[in-house]
C-alpha cells in the first residue's frame, strides 16, 4: 500500500530535526563529483567502468546485491587522492543534509581503502575534518568521525590501521570504531581483538558495527557479546529472533536504519517490509539514515519520505523516532536536551 505525502506531512519531515549515524562520506560520491576528480587527478579508471555520468548513473540504479555495489564503491573511492578531495566530498554531504533539516551526524569513513592506494591517513582525516569543522561553524551540524574496518580485509590489517588512528583519536579528531564491508563470510568474532584494544586504550570511543544486514541475528548477538558494541548498524534482521528483539528493547540498543539502501541492495523487495512498526511495538529504538546516498537514490530526507509513503506514521510516531535518534547519539547531554527541545517546537506546530 502507498500512503499519499500530503503537503503538510512533507513540510513536517522536512522540518523536523534529524540526527544520521549511518552514511558513509566515500558513499556521497557521486557521478556529478567523481568523472571531474578523476579528470584533475588524472585518475585512469577501468575499462569496465561506465563512461558518462548517465551510465554511472544508471549502473547506480541497478545494483544486483551488495557486492555488485561494493565493486562499483571501491573503484570509484580511487578518485579521492588529495586533502582538499576529501574536504570537497564531506562538505558537498553537509550542504545536501543540511537542506533536509540534519542537526547532528556520525559519519562513517574506511581508512583502508585510501591507504592501500597510498593515500596517508593524515590526508583523509584532515580533509574529513576540516569539512566537519566547516559544518559545526557555518551550519550548526555537529559532527563526528566513525572509523570504519573493512572486514574483508584481516583483521591484523585492522589492527595496524587502529594504530596509525592513534593519534587522531588522542586528539578527538576521530570518535569511533565501525566495521562496514561485505558482511558474508566476515563474521564479527574476526574482530575482537581489534574491538578489545579500541576499548581498552580509547575507552570514550563509540563502539558500532554493521550487522544483521546480510548476516543473521547472530551477527547481531555476536557483535553485542564479543564485539561490546553500544550500536548496531542496519540490523534488519534482528526481527527473525524475538529474545533479540527483547534484548534490543530493554538495553535500548539503537539500530541504524537505512530504507533505500535495504531496498537497492534487495535486502527487501519493498520499504513495507522493514519491521519498522514491529519495533516501535517492542520498544526497540532505530533512526533513519541515507547509507550510500549517491549510490542509493537519496539522502536522508528522501528516506524519511519513502518510510513515510509505505507505512504512513503520525506525527507523534515521527516524535519518537527524531528523539530516539537523539538519544542514540554520541554526544553530550546538553546538546541532546538542546536537540530534544527542537523536535518538541517542530512537533507542536503539527499536532493539534
Amino acid at each position: 500500500m502507498i500512503h499519499t505525502v500530503t503537503p503538510e506531512m512533507h513540510q513536517f519531515l522536512h522540518e523536523l530535526p534529524k540526527c544520521e549515524h549511518h552514511v558513509h562520506l566515500e558513499g556521497t560520491l557521486g557521478p556529478e563529483l567523481l568523472f571531474p576528480l578523476a579528470a584533475r587527478n588524472n585518475i585512469q579508471l577501468p575499462d569496465h567502468f561506465p563512461k558518462t555520468v548517465d551510465d554511472l548513473q544508471y549502473k547506480y540504479d541497478n545494483f544486483k546485491d551488495l557486492q555488485d555495489f561494493l565493486d562499483l564503491y571501491y573503484v570509484g573511492m580511487s578518485v579521492l587522492i588529495t586533502e582538499d578531495d576529501f574536504f570537497e566530498l564531506a562538505w558537498a554531504y553537509f550542504r545536501k543534509a543540511h537542506a533536509d533539516g540534519l542537526h547532528h551526524a556520525e559519519t562513517f569513513f574506511d581508512p583502508q581503502g585510501h591507504l592501500e592506494r597510498g593515500i596517508d591517513m593524515e590526508t583523509v582525516v584532515k580533509g574529513f575534518r576540516k569539512a566537519c569543522d566547516k559544518a559545526e561553524a557555518e551550519l550548526g551540524i555537529t559532527t563526528k568521525l566513525i572509523m570504519c574496518l573493512l572486514r574483508h580485509l584481516p583483521a591484523q590489517d585492522g589492527l595496524d590501521t587502529i594504530a596509525l588512528a592513534k593519534p587522531y583519536y588522542e586528539q578527538g579528531l576521530i570518535h569511533g570504531l565501525g566495521l562496514d564491508s561485505s558482511e558474508k563470510p566476515f563474521p564479527p568474532e574476526l574482530f575482537k581483538e581489534c574491538y578489545e584494544h579500541m576499548a581498552k586504550h580509547h575507552p570514550e570511543v563509540l563502539l558500532t558495527a554493521h550487522a544483521g544486514e546480510e548476516g543473521g541475528p547472530d551477527y547481531i548477538h555476536n557483535s553485542l557479546d564479543l564485539l561490546k558494541v553500544t550500536r548496531i548498524d542496519h540490523g534488519v534482521n534482528s526481527i527473525k529472533d524475538p529474545q533479540l528483539i527483547k534484548r534490543l528493547a530493554d538495553n535500548q540498543t539503537m539500530l541504524s536504519l537505512c530504507p533505500m539502501s535495504n531496498l537497492k541492495l534487495r535486502v527487501v523487495q519493498d520499504i513495507a517490509e522493514l519491521p519498522i512498526k514491529e519495533w516501535i511495538e517492542a520498544g526497540v529504538p532505530f533512526s533513519i539514515n541515507s547509507d550510500d546516498p549517491a549510490y542509493f537514490g537519496g539522502y536522508i530526507l528522501d528516506n524519511y519520505l519513502a518510510v513515510q509513503s509505505k507505512f504512513g506514521l503520525d506525527v507523534p510516531t515521527w516524535k519518537l523516532i527524531a528523539q530516539n535518534g537523539v538519544k542514540g547519539s554520541h554526544i553530550s547531554q546538553s546538546r541532546k536536551d538542546e536537540l530534544l527541545q527542537r523536535i518538541e517546537e517542530v512537533c507542536s506546530k503539527y499536532i493539534f
